[in-house]
């Protein structure tokens, strides 16, 4: 009956709330529309299926707020299909709350899914991840529990490549630098000294093109940049016209003629390490290094030897490894590194789309249906 209504009416004691299926609600006091006592019914943007709170499947999250847990608007998306219950909660009272959960929710590694926890989820479907990489999880391990794996593929693809830019142009032009001058309370003269480099007809060096690499590209291309790239495979000559990229054989002809390098791979065992004390003496002593991707992909004991060095001329970094760097790593005291947080995913949109998507897939998997973007290791 519920999948045949567009628009329903219900009663709390004396008040009518009209719920629809764009999930707006309008009040009514007019009790002539019929009651519906102590029940509470959710209508869902994308497919019009209402539930009763208590029908909800369970679904386990981190947290909403704190560190490392939901902002509220978007526990609410979680909220439309799923009874949460956060990782706190479980751990206090696992036998009670454990049975329940159907699905878990990975958001940004949190909570981490490892053999104990799972072994406390004895009716798990399903662990719908956000993001693209999957290096934080043993699929095989998952999979063997009977439990289905999801991402988020394509979602995150824009944002952080808008941050791969900003990461390159913030380098290129010591924006951070520029920014410390300009609020020191001891400046009166602006310095000299803060000359960047050109990015307009610079060569970009990308590895790994994938979809973000592709949008990294396509990007480059509004500053008229000269894009190279080396990719396990080569991709057709109709993707290469379309970001105008040309294909580098070798990695070490990537790293050798670019002015700016940019990491964009998934972490594998054939990527960590990627970049080590060989590479970096390859590249030319005016070109940065740009790492969108993990920080184990990069030898950090290199890398910090040839900033030291003058080895090369600069890093930026949205990812390090650990996450974060402990408060004495040498990284930090770098004058010609720039790092940020691992915020390539931090847009409000961005989040949005995410957790609109892992709910998809957690609900897919929940009731029985094909996962959109179930992990499939091949």
């Amino acid at each position: 009956m519920c999948n045949l209504m567009v628009n329903f009416k219900i009663s709390l004691d004396e008040s009518t709330v009209l719920l629809s299926s764009n999930d707006e609600a309008l009040s009514s006091s007019d009790p002539a529309n019929g009651a519906i006592k102590n029940q509470v019914f959710f209508a869902s943007r994308s497919d019009n299926i209402c539930l009763m709170e208590e029908e909800k499947p369970w679904v386990l999250i981190s947290e909403v707020g704190g560190d490392h847990g939901y902002l509220e608007e978007l526990a609410d998306i979680v909220k439309q299909r799923f009874r949460i219950i956060c990782h706190k909660e479980l751990l206090e009272n696992p036998e009670l709350h454990g049975p329940k959960i159907q699905a878990l929710l990975n958001w940004k590694y949190c909570p981490v899914v490892e053999p104990a926890l799972l072994g406390l989820l004895p009716s798990l479907k399903v662990v719908a991840s956000g993001g693209v990489g999957i290096d934080h999880l043993d699929v095989p391990f998952i999979n063997s529990l009977g439990v289905k794996v999801a991402n988020t593929p394509g979602v995150v693809s824009d944002s952080t490549a808008d941050l791969a830019m900003a990461l390159l142009l913030a380098s290129a032009r010591r924006i951070l630098e520029g920014h410390q001058v300009a609020i020191d309370p001891k400046t009166v003269h602006i310095p000299q000294r803060l000359m960047g480099v050109e990015v307009t007809n610079a060569t970009l060096g990308i590895i790994g093109m994938g979809e973000i690499g592709c949008k990294i590209a396509q990007r480059a291309k509004g500053f008229d940049m000269k894009v190279l790239y080396h990719n396990r495979r080569r991709r057709s000559a109709e993707d290469e016209h379309a970001v105008g990229a040309a294909f580098c054989q070798s990695l070490d002809e990537l790293l050798g003629c670019s002015d700016f390098v940019m990491i964009a791979v998934k972490l594998t065992p054939e990527t960590r390490g990627l970049i080590g004390q060989r590479e970096l003496s390859i590249m030319k002593p005016t070109a940065t290094l740009i790492n969108i991707s993990r920080g184990q992909v990069v030898d950090q004991d290199a890398l910090v030897e040839a900033l030291r060095s003058g080895r090369i001329r600069a890093a930026a970094l949205d990812v390090t490894h650990p996450e974060p760097l402990p408060r004495d790593h040498p990284l930090l005291g770098l004058h010609n590194v720039l790092i940020t947080p691992h915020i390539g995913i931090n847009t409000f949109t961005t989040a949005r789309q995410m957790v609109e998507r892992m709910v998809r897939n957690a609900a897919a998997a929940v009731e029985g249906s094909p996962v959109p973007d179930e992990v499939k290791l091949q």
